[in-house]
């Protein structure tokens, strides 16, 4: 069993994402472990993050602006697996860094440094020659976004190949500014569940335990990330404490969720 497959077999799982160099990222990944999150992501810095409103744009140029490099970004990923032999960590980005030095040169970086899986954003199934043999054949999971408009003729497309597990991006727009009602949520996991055989994430607007545990009740794994990437916008070197305290609440609030299945 892979770590990722371990993560989501407890139940539902609370994922975190942080933005790599931003703050004091090894001691905010430390404190993200230590307040109960099950799967790490990473965010790789990038200058045009199409995907992310503001909270992690200016996450990203923080890091730029700090001289973080793709290097940087292994070497934490390197030292976090040596630090936590059993907590799957996921990098999460865009094309450009990946595969500016070959698919193959990123997945053996992966394979290295013990990264488990990959979100590309914009690298879609159609296009999955330009990442994904490289990562499945250095034993990296590709791991998939489906979104409110994945129709059921698209959605197998975006299943072949991805493993991990999904990720529902839970709103038709960027990260952090808007919740997609309960309801919806409900009814597209329903839907996907029909057709995956891999756990189902939900993330885009989760920020309170409450909507966690909501989620929680219906999918295999919650994501959050702007909430906990404002508290290292808020808090800077003095970080952890914050995010481990926002983690905790997260992950009762999903594991309890988890019980009461």
């Amino acid at each position: 069993m892979t770590r990722l497959q371990s993560a989501f077999s407890r139940g539902p799982a609370l994922v975190t994402f942080v933005t790599g160099g931003d703050g004091p990222t090894a001691e905010i990944l430390d404190a993200l472990v230590a307040g109960g999150a099950d799967v790490i992501e990473l965010g790789m810095p990038f200058t045009d993050p199409m995907a992310d409103g503001p909270a992690i744009q200016q996450a990203n140029l923080r890091s730029l602006g700090a001289g973080t490099t793709t290097a940087d970004i292994f070497a934490i990923a390197a030292a976090f697996r040596a630090r936590h032999a059993e907590v799957p960590l996921v990098l999460m980005g865009y094309a450009n860094p990946m595969v500016t030095r070959g698919p193959e040169w990123f997945a053996a970086e992966c394979q290295k440094a013990g990264v488990d899986g990959v979100i590309c954003v914009d690298i879609p199934p159609e296009e999955d020659q330009e990442l994904g043999p490289a990562l499945r054949g250095a034993g990296v999971s590709l791991i998939r976004l489906a979104t409110p408009t994945t129709d059921a003729a698209r959605l197998p497309a975006v299943l072949e190949g991805s493993s991990g597990f999904l990720y529902y991006v839970s709103v038709a727009g960027i990260t952090g500014l808007q919740q997609a009602a309960q309801a919806s949520i409900d009814e597209a996991v329903a839907r996907i569940k029909q057709h995956a055989t891999i756990p189902v994430a939900v993330g885009f607007g989760v920020r309170t335990p409450a909507q966690a545990a909501a989620i929680a009740k219906v999918a295999d794994g919650v994501v959050v990330g702007s909430a906990l990437v404002e508290l290292v916008a808020q808090h800077g070197g003095n970080a952890a404490g914050p995010v481990r305290e926002l983690t905790a609440a997260l992950a009762n609030a999903v594991h309890s969720a988890r019980a009461a299945a």
